[in-house]
C-alpha cells in the first residue's frame, strides 16, 4: 500500500511539469529533483533490490548525459533533459523502450497540433497562449515527456505493486 501511495508522486509531478512547460516554456529544477528523490523510497517500498535500484539510477544517468548533449546541440531545453532523466529513473530498463516510443509518439502529436493551430493564425491576449501559438517559439516538449513517462509506467517494476493494488 505504501508503494501505491508513493507512486502517486510520479504522475502528479509529471502533470505539473507538463503544465508548467505549456505556460512558461520552462520546467523547474525542483520537479526533476523531487522526481529523482521520490524514486528511492518508492523503489524500496516496491521491493526493488539494491541492484535494480542501481540499474534504474544508471539509466537515469545515461539519459541525463544524452539530454545534456541534446541541450548543447540546441535540440532541447535544459529542463527537458533533466525531466527525461528523472522519468527514465522511474521507468528503468523494462519501460525504457516504451518511454522512448511514447515520447516520440506524443512529441509528434504535439508538433502536429501546434502546426495546425499556428497555421490557423489564432490570436490571444493571454501571454502564454499567444507564445504557444507563435511560430517563432518551440514546442513545450515537457508535455510529450510527461505523456511518454505515463505511457511507460506500467512496464516498470516500480509500479507493479501499485497496479496490482488497483486491480490491474
Amino acid at each position: 500500500m505504501l508503494a501505491t501511495i508513493l507512486c502517486l508522486f510520479f504522475p502528479v509531478l509529471l502533470v505539473i511539469a507538463a503544465a508548467h512547460d505549456v505556460r512558461t516554456m520552462k520546467i523547474p529544477n525542483w520537479i526533476s529533483i523531487a522526481l529523482t528523490l521520490a524514486f528511492i523510497p518508492t523503489a524500496f517500498a516496491a521491493g526493488l533490490s539494491l541492484q535494480q535500484i542501481g540499474i534504474h539510477l544508471g539509466i537515469g544517468m545515461i539519459a541525463l548525459i544524452i539530454g545534456a548533449g541534446l541541450f548543447f546541440l540546441g535540440v532541447w531545453g535544459g529542463g527537458d533533459g533533466k525531466l527525461v532523466a528523472a522519468t527514465a529513473i522511474w521507468v528503468g530498463a523494462a519501460g525504457g523502450m516504451n518511454f522512448l516510443y511514447g515520447v516520440a509518439m506524443f512529441g509528434g502529436l504535439l508538433a502536429l497540433v501546434l502546426i495546425i493551430l499556428r497555421r490557423m493564425k489564432i490570436e490571444s491576449k493571454t501571454d502564454w497562449i499567444a507564445r504557444l501559438l507563435s511560430p517563432k517559439v518551440g514546442a513545450p516538449y515537457g508535455v510529450a515527456i510527461a505523456a511518454g513517462g505515463l505511457w511507460a509506467a506500467s512496464a516498470s517494476p516500480v509500479f507493479a505493486d501499485g497496479f496490482r493494488a488497483l486491480g490491474f
